[in-house]
C-alpha cells in the first residue's frame, strides 16, 4: 500500500473538516470531490472571478450536504478568519493564476496572491491551526537554466505573478520560523484535467487546443514550439496537496517541492498528440498549428525534478500524459 492509499483509508476511518480556497477553481474542484468521496466535510472560499459553481456541482454530485460554500475574497482578512473557523485542515488554493494577466494588472495580482495568501496563514495561526498547504508555481524558476527544476535554485522572476508566488514561499518560511505555523508548498508545474477552462484570453494551452480542434477552428502556437512544460494530470496534484496537508514530517514544515512528472513535453509534441486523440474521437481533420510571436513573461524549457517531494513527502504521479490527454479530450 503506498502512502497515498494508506492516507485515503486514513480518512475514510476519520472524516475531518477541510478548507478549501479556490474550491470552485479547476484544481480546487477537484480536490473537493476526492475529499468528498472519502467521506469529508468541506468548506470552499471563492469569490468565482475565475472559478465556477458548475465546478461544484460536478464535484459533490453525490455528497452535496457536506459541501458548505462561501463566496469571498481571500484579500478580505474578515473572510479569510471567518473561513478558517473551526476546520481542522486548509488547502490554500485561491489566486489570480493568469501570467499575462498579472502583467496586465500587477496590483490585482499582489492583493489576490500576496496579501490573500498572509491572510490565509494569519487566519489559520489565530484559529490554532498547525498545518497547511497552499500551492506555489513552477514560474518561481523564471530565467534559471536548469533543464529540471531543482527547489533549490530560482532565477529571476519573469512576471508579478512569479513574483507573488516567491513571496509566499518566503513567508510561509518565515511563519515556520517566527510562529511555528508549518505550510509546505507545492509548484505546480502544467497542470491539466477535465473541467480545465478553454475560455478567455488566458486559457491554458491544452483546453484551448482542444477546444479549438473539436469546432474546427485555428489552433496557434507562441514560438517556434520547442518550448518544453511538464504536464501533471490534476488528479496527481490532488494527490500532492492531500500528502502535504496531513504530512507529519517536519522536514516538510516551511519549506516547498516540485509538483510534476520529471518529464518534459514539447508544444509540437503535445499538438501532434492532442490532434491525433481528437481526430479518434470527431473524425475530422484537425488543421495543421499556425506559429506566432513569443509571449511575453514565458519561460523556455520548465520541467520538474520531483525526487525532493517524493523522498519527503512519499509522492509518485499515478497517470501518464497520454493517460490523463485522452480522459481530457473524452471530457469535452
Amino acid at each position: 500500500m503506498t502512502g497515498y492509499e494508506q492516507l485515503q483509508t486514513n480518512l475514510r476511518s476519520q472524516p475531518l473538516r477541510w478548507l478549501v480556497t479556490g474550491g470552485a477553481g479547476f484544481i480546487g474542484s477537484h480536490l473537493v470531490e476526492q475529499l468528498l468521496s472519502l467521506g469529508q466535510r468541506v468548506r470552499v472560499l471563492d469569490d468565482f472571478s475565475f472559478g465556477h459553481r458548475r465546478n461544484l456541482d460536478a464535484a459533490a454530485t453525490t455528497n452535496h450536504h457536506s459541501l458548505e460554500v462561501i463566496e469571498g475574497n481571500v484579500a478580505d482578512s474578515i473572510v479569510c478568519a471567518h473561513a478558517v473557523a473551526n476546520v481542522d485542515h486548509v488547502i490554500h488554493l485561491a489566486a489570480l493564476g493568469s501570467v499575462p494577466l498579472s502583467l496586465e494588472k500587477p496590483d490585482l495580482c499582489h492583493a489576490s496572491n500576496t496579501t490573500g495568501t498572509l491572510n490565509i496563514f494569519i487566519a489559520a495561526h489565530t484559529a490554532g491551526i498547525k498545518a497547511l498547504s497552499y500551492a506555489s508555481s513552477s514560474a518561481v524558476y523564471g530565467d534559471d537554466t536548469l533543464p529540471y527544476k531543482r527547489e533549490d535554485s530560482i532565477g529571476q522572476c519573469l512576471s508579478p505573478y512569479a513574483a507573488s508566488k516567491r513571496m509566499n514561499e518566503i513567508h510561509a518560511q518565515t511563519w515556520r520560523t517566527c510562529f511555528g505555523l508549518r505550510a509546505t508548498g507545492l509548484r505546480f508545474f502544467n497542470v491539466f484535467g477535465p473541467r480545465q477552462d478553454p475560455n478567455g484570453a488566458y486559457a491554458a494551452v491544452i483546453p484551448q487546443w482542444i477546444a479549438a480542434m473539436k469546432q474546427g477552428q485555428d489552433v496557434f502556437i507562441n514560438g517556434d514550439g520547442a518550448n518544453t512544460r511538464d504536464f501533471c494530470f490534476v488528479r496527481d496534484i490532488v494527490q500532492a496537496l492531500l500528502l502535504a496537508a496531513t504530512t507529519e514530517n517536519e522536514s516538510a514544515a516551511g519549506e516547498v517541492f516540485n509538483v510534476g512528472l520529471g518529464k518534459g513535453t514539447s508544444l509540437n509534441d503535445l499538438f501532434v498528440t492532442l490532434k491525433t486523440l481528437v481526430e479518434e474521437s470527431t473524425g475530422q481533420t484537425v488543421a495543421p498549428a499556425i506559429y506566432r510571436d513569443f509571449r511575453p513573461g514565458d519561460i523556455r524549457h520548465s520541467c520538474a525534478d520531483a525526487s525532493r517531494i517524493q523522498r519527503v513527502l512519499g509522492f509518485f504521479p499515478q497517470h501518464t500524459v497520454m493517460d490523463g490527454l485522452r480522459g481530457t479530450v473524452a471530457a469535452f
